[in-house]
């Protein structure tokens, strides 16, 4: 198999708040992926970084916010885009910092919003514009642990 053949691997926070809701946040309509979607912090590991230090450093590059601590990886899927495949692995997280006013990357994120379970349906427009349910599902994941979880983590 070719270097170029390998999976790019990819890390997204699914950051919880006290009440159990879950951050999103919108991708600018000129993003070349996923443009106007909503999307969770996250991106690609770079070269001799761990999915820690991945985890730890997207979020704090995409909020301003400091990983607290890891609950549990709710996904772990590959995915392909731009003819590159990706797998990625996404985990409920705690955060430090004002969660009432994360700071934006502006220029690639234009909204934020905090999903609580019953409001995932919100998701659903991933998929309207063209893109697809995985935001949904992994969203969906983070939730039903946190439910299973009632307590556990806390």
């Amino acid at each position: 198999m070719t270097e170029a053949a390998e999976p790019r691997p990819v890390v997204g926070a699914l950051i919880r708040d006290p009440y159990d809701r879950i951050f999103v946040q919108r991708r600018s309509a000129d993003r070349r992926l996923f443009p106007g979607c909503w999307d969770v912090v996250g991106g690609a590991v770079e070269e001799g970084e761990s999915l820690l230090d991945a985890l730890r450093r997207e979020i704090a590059e995409e909020t301003g916010w400091r990983l607290r601590r890891v609950l549990a990886r709710v996904a772990h899927e590959e995915w392909t885009a731009d003819g590159r495949r990706h797998i990625e692995s996404d985990y409920v997280v705690e955060v430090d910092g004002d969660l009432s006013a994360p700071e934006l990357e502006r220029d690639k994120h234009t909204e934020f919003a905090w999903i609580a379970a019953e409001e995932v349906s919100l998701l659903d427009e991933n998929a309207q514009a063209g893109g697809n349910t995985f935001i949904k599902d992994v969203v969906t994941a983070a939730h039903a642990w946190l439910a299973d979880s009632s307590g556990k983590s806390r």
